[in-house]
């Protein structure tokens, strides 16, 4: 005869409930209601979005993303590719260093310099240093001018010089170092230039 198959018997259940797997009693009320938010023109707050991707971005920012892109994707041409090579850091550093002790003088230290030497005239005194001051020169121009009669030693020009095309006038028939940022050379020579050259160097520099 085939045996039955075996049950399992349910367990007894317990005289009282266990108070450690009692759930406790949820509160009712209008306080503790889950409401659902409505987002709509007036109503609640809205959550907090990443609007970047909107955001209408200033001409200039838009501009030199594109640039960055285009320069990724398209052939650049050597003579444009050469300034992306910039010198290192500690080289750098020591250039504007020495740049910055050639710097020209600006309008208040041109006013004291003329307003000292008038009153040296008024005294009678000659004056001793009619030295030439030797300063960095700056403008393509007048780079341009120094490189054509073999003056220029040394030209500097800015990395990110915008449009590029300015810097197809430059003619360098020297050294030449792409280096810095285009506000750099505006700070030192306290006008517009993205290049600068010294056309005479002292022993001591």
């Amino acid at each position: 005869m085939p045996k039955a198959p075996r049950t399992k018997k349910a367990p007894t259940p317990a005289p009282y409930e266990d108070p450690k797997k009692a759930k406790a009693a949820e509160p009712t009320g209008p306080i503790w209601e889950a409401k659902k938010k409505n987002f709509g023109i007036g109503q609640d707050i809205q959550p907090r979005v990443d609007l970047s991707r909107y955001v209408r971005w200033p001409k200039y920012v838009r501009i030199q993303r594109q640039r960055k892109i285009l320069y990724q994707r398209l052939k650049v041409p050597p003579s444009i590719n050469q300034f992306t090579n910039t010198i290192d850091k500690n080289v750098s550093i020591n250039l504007f260093k020495l740049l910055h002790k050639y710097r020209p003088e600006d309008k208040s230290e041109k006013k004291e310099r003329l307003k000292a030497l008038a009153e040296k005239k008024e005294q009678g005194e000659e004056d001793e240093t009619k030295k030439k001051q030797i300063y960095i020169k700056f403008g393509l121009n007048h780079i341009s001018k120094l490189c054509e009669q073999k003056k220029a030693q040394l030209v500097v020009i800015a990395h990110d010089v915008d449009p590029i095309e300015v810097l197809a006038c430059l003619f360098v028939n020297g050294p030449l170092a792409t280096c810095g940022a285009y506000a750099q050379y505006e700070r030192r020579s306290h006008e517009c230039s993205c290049s600068e050259a010294f056309a005479k160097t002292t022993p001591e520099a």
